[in-house]
């Protein structure tokens, strides 16, 4: 009899260790979780920033471009049309141009037609 009382003692003592270590086990789990949520969100908000940035642009006619963008173009890209153009407030310019093979993309060149990366 007092040993199957022992053993009940140990069971018991046993279990309740297990118990505390899955709660740590959990509270841990939830820690990485906030955590991961905090750097997406700071991810977003930066990626948003980053959006903000680019959409500062006003759209300009083709024939208000400087003659140093357009010779740019045409001396880089002999074969390209402007469909449209933008600026921002740092006199960058925006291009949205066409290929005669039917290939577009968007360049983008400070006010002496040099490119730049945005």
């Amino acid at each position: 009899m007092k040993n199957l009382m022992i053993a009940a003692v140990l069971s018991l003592g046993t279990m309740t260790a297990f118990a505390q270590e899955e709660n740590v086990a959990e509270e841990a789990a939830t820690a990485v979780e906030e955590t991961a949520t905090d750097a997406t969100e700071a991810a977003e908000e930066t990626a948003t920033e980053a959006v903000a940035t680019q959409d500062d642009f006003s759209e300009v006619a083709a024939e208000e471009l400087p003659e140093s963008v357009t010779a740019a173009v045409s001396k880089n890209y002999p074969t390209a049309s402007i469909d449209k153009a933008y600026v921002n407030e740092a006199n960058q310019y925006k291009l949205e141009v066409s290929l005669e093979d039917g290939t577009a993309g968007t360049l983008y060149a400070d006010e002496n037609g040099n490119w730049i990366e945005m």
